[in-house]
């Protein structure tokens, strides 16, 4: 009857699990998506919870209610802007389970091999679901579960010290340019190369150690591949670790037996994997050569940034948009971090009663995270139907009289078609300085998150309008006519 039970739920939690992923491609489908999967897991947890070898009931339910009551209050605590660094946060997580998974599969393993050697029958009866699963194991089997154990671990190591960094990266606690040890690549590659060999001695039966070692190595290979990738890539960086820490699970789904972990683990996994490629190939550059740490890019000193940065205030602007007939907004993080996304709707609002032609730009990889303006412009009520995406209005800009950039960079940047020795050269941007005029909404002079500095702030047709995205769009309101 457990069985039954356990094995229908999973197949229902699985299914709401896909409807959940496929329904987060969409805006408007995004929020019953999000019901789909809290559902699911729910389920997968109580079908886990009563099904055969489930125990420690106090204990199981002290531990969800003390892990529900955390992320209740953190997520009550994060801020919009705050989400890709959680996310980061929550992949470590995840990897250190599966090491820590990994390592108690390998004693129990140990333990049941101890337990057959002195032929104990007793205690062999007396063994948990999973021990017991493993007394069973033919040879052969057993030496699949070590590799599914490794491999688990290995994965599960790499995503952990790899989210650390990302999640330094993206909250501002560490560097957030490219850097390597002395050695660099070859570092990566030597430590791979040595936990493949330890992989063959722990298949061997050589012992704990070699798991111990693997997984320090695995440590530092996370470590050392994220530090190496610069702040422009973090994106898929994001992406690219939340497909690591499915894998981890789906090996570790592998060695516990699994199903329901070892289909949302590649479900995870194969749809981190494609939006990674996905992203990649929307900023033109090698999937490789980002999830090696930046292996391959372009060498070279980057061409020097002639000219200054005009300032302009808000009466310049304002006089600017009452004169334009069509405006297009192109919305970054700094909107996001400025809390700004309000006041840029009721701009917005207020231009289009003017009889003025509104719309935005989305770059693929606008924000911290795949859909991160999308998310914020619809929080704030912007009309989904002039919400554009980049390849859908780029050759608009020519023909439009403003083009308003609030707290992007990267995404504008014309360096990445005029400079080949650029960390973004041939990723693709909004060609935001072919409208008549350009507005930059910036806090200052700096070159922001990646680094990178931007010749579109000291184009001709460039004002930089200075000050807190929020409190710069709220000045202008009161002017437009």
């Amino acid at each position: 009857m457990e069985y039954g039970f356990t094995t229908a739920a999973y197949v229902v939690a699985a299914v709401l699990f896909i409807q959940s992923l496929g329904g987060l491609s969409g805006q408007e489908s995004a929020k019953r998506a999000v019901w789909y999967g809290i559902v699911g897991m729910a389920l997968a947890v109580l079908a886990t919870l009563y099904g055969p070898g489930a125990g420690n009931w106090a204990l199981s339910i002290v531990m969800i209610a003390a892990g529900g009551g955390i992320g209740w209050v953190v997520a009550q605590r994060v801020q919009m802007t705050e989400m890709p660094q959680l996310v980061a946060a929550m992949h470590s997580l995840v990897g250190l389970a599966a090491v820590f998974i990994g390592f108690n599969a390998h004693i129990e393993m140990a333990r049941v091999a101890t337990m057959q050697a002195a032929n104990d029958t007793a205690a062999l009866a007396d063994l948990a679901q999973f021990a017991a699963s493993v007394a069973h194991k033919t040879a052969a089997e057993i030496s699949v579960l070590k590799i599914e154990v490794f491999l688990g671990v290995f994965i599960g190591a790499i995503t952990f010290t790899g989210s650390i960094v990302a999640y330094g990266k993206l909250a501002g606690k560490m560097n957030t340019a490219a850097t390597k040890l002395p050695g660099g690549h070859m570092l990566n590659a030597g430590a791979a190369l040595l936990s493949a060999i330890l992989l063959i001695l722990y298949f061997q039966g050589a012992g704990s150690w070699t798991l111990m070692l693997m997984t320090l190595l695995a440590f530092f290979i996370g470590y050392h591949l994220i530090m190496g990738i610069g702040g422009a890539d973090m994106p898929v960086v994001v992406s690219m670790l939340n497909s690591y820490s499915g894998w981890a699970a789906a090996a570790i789904g592998f060695s516990l037996s699994n199903d329901l972990l070892i289909v949302v683990g590649a479900l995870v996994g194969s749809s981190g994997a494609i939006l990674s490629y996905i992203m990649c190939k929307a900023m033109n550059r090698s999937f490789i050569s980002v999830i090696l740490g930046g292996f391959g890019g372009p060498a070279g000193e980057q061409m020097a940034v002639e000219g200054e940065q005009i300032a302009i205030d808000a009466d310049g602007v304002a006089s600017a948009l009452n004169e334009a007939d069509s405006v297009i907004i192109i919305p970054g993080y700094g909107m996001a971090v400025a809390q700004a996304q309000q006041s840029v709707s009721e701009l917005t609002r207020k231009l289009r009663a003017a009889g003025k032609e509104v719309r935005f730009a989305i770059h693929p990889v606008a924000g911290r995270l795949p859909g991160h303006m999308n998310v914020l412009l619809a929080e704030a009520r912007v009309p989904y139907d002039i919400v554009m995406e980049m390849d859908e209005i780029n050759d608009d800009f020519p023909s439009t009289d403003v083009a308003i950039v609030i707290g992007s960079n990267d995404i504008v940047n014309p360096a990445a078609q005029e400079d080949p020795n650029s960390p973004i050269a041939g990723m693709p941007v909004l060609e935001c300085w072919k409208a008549k005029q350009v507005f930059v909404s910036k806090r200052g002079q700096g070159t922001g998150y990646s680094g990178i500095e931007n010749p579109l702030f000291y184009k001709e047709n460039t004002r930089m309008f200075y000050g807190d995205a929020k409190a710069s769009i709220d000045a202008l309101l009161p002017m437009i006519d």
